[in-house]
């Protein structure tokens, strides 16, 4: 588990020292290069090194063990730092629409040609931090490091329609100045959608959602091959953070003492809990084999 905190905070420092870089770059490139496209693409990455350093310190929060006064860990801050984050990508997709849509009422000169070869340097660099941002988000299971990898990705995707709005500028000509305007205006647009798609699951993870269908089939597998366990009948699984904490059911023959149940649920968490290192804790109910189907009348109604 220290492995992977450490390598979501790695990711979070990588994303935070080239934002900062690319955002001293852009700033130049689209300020001397007469672009907007460019600028806009300078402001998304300016308040992406806010989001990133957000994340950062989010991390190291999130990261710290349970307590007295936070028994489930602090993990839960990670869907609310993810929030935190979306936030600046709404307001900086704002700004960069109100901005777009001033240039393009304002008569300017087109932008330098120069400025095509920074965005394809720059696009090649932000697809490939995506990628690598991207898989150790998976790698760990960090919902707010996944919200910093969109942010490399969106960043790319302003690139690409900063080139496509110069390039359609240059090539037609005087008239079409504001190609690269109103390729700024479209990727505020995506900003916005893709701010949707971090957000989803980060509200999903807050709100308890049930998409682990996956990992519960394979805790139900690990608990049922602990010896004296005839079965499992509830399984929940709630995240938080990189950590997952779960809720199970088994089920053990009626005969069994208490102190012989307790045993075996021991058994149970530590089945799991080694199965899958990112649980942090397992709440196991022991319960008799065959009470629900002893429970059900013939005609499938419950007894009183």
């Amino acid at each position: 588990m220290e492995t992977r905190i450490e390598q979501a905070l790695a990711a979070t420092r990588f994303s935070v020292v080239g934002n900062i870089l690319l955002a001293g770059v852009k700033w130049i490139a689209g300020i001397f290069g007469n672009s907007y496209a460019l600028v806009a693409d300078a402001i998304e990455s300016t308040t992406d090194i806010g989001a990133s350093l957000l994340v950062w310190a989010g991390l190291r929060y999130a990261a710290r063990p349970a307590d007295k006064n936070h028994p489930y860990g602090h993990g839960r801050l990670e869907p609310l730092i993810t929030f935190l984050v979306v936030g600046f990508l709404i307001a900086s997709a704002v700004f960069i629409a109100h901005e777009a849509i001033v240039h393009i009422r304002t008569p300017h000169a087109p932008p330098e040609p120069w400025t095509l070869g920074v965005l394809a340097a720059i696009i090649l660099w932000k697809e490939g931090s995506y990628r690598w941002v991207i898989r150790r988000s998976r790698e760990t299971g960090s919902s707010a490091l996944a919200a910093d990898a969109w942010h490399h990705r969106s960043d790319a995707i302003t690139s690409v329609a900063a080139f496509a709005g110069i390039t359609a500028a240059l090539l037609l000509g005087p008239g079409f100045e504001e190609a690269d305007d109103w390729a700024a205006l479209f990727a505020s647009v995506f900003i916005l959608y893709n701010a949707w798609g971090i957000f989803r699951p980060a509200l999903g993870e807050l709100m308890d959602e049930h998409v682990h269908d996956e990992m519960i089939a394979a805790i139900r597998t690990s608990a049922e091959s602990v010896s004296g366990v005839a079965g499992t009948e509830k399984c929940f699984v709630r995240k938080a953070g990189m950590r997952f904490h779960v809720d199970l059911h088994a089920e053990v023959d009626g005969g069994l003492t208490v102190t012989e149940g307790h045993e075996i649920a021991h058994r149970i968490s530590d089945a799991v809990c080694s199965a899958f290192p990112e649980v942090a804790q397992v709440l196991v109910h022991i319960e008799p084999a065959g009470i629900h189907s002893l429970q059900q009348e013939p005609d499938g109604q419950g007894q009183a």
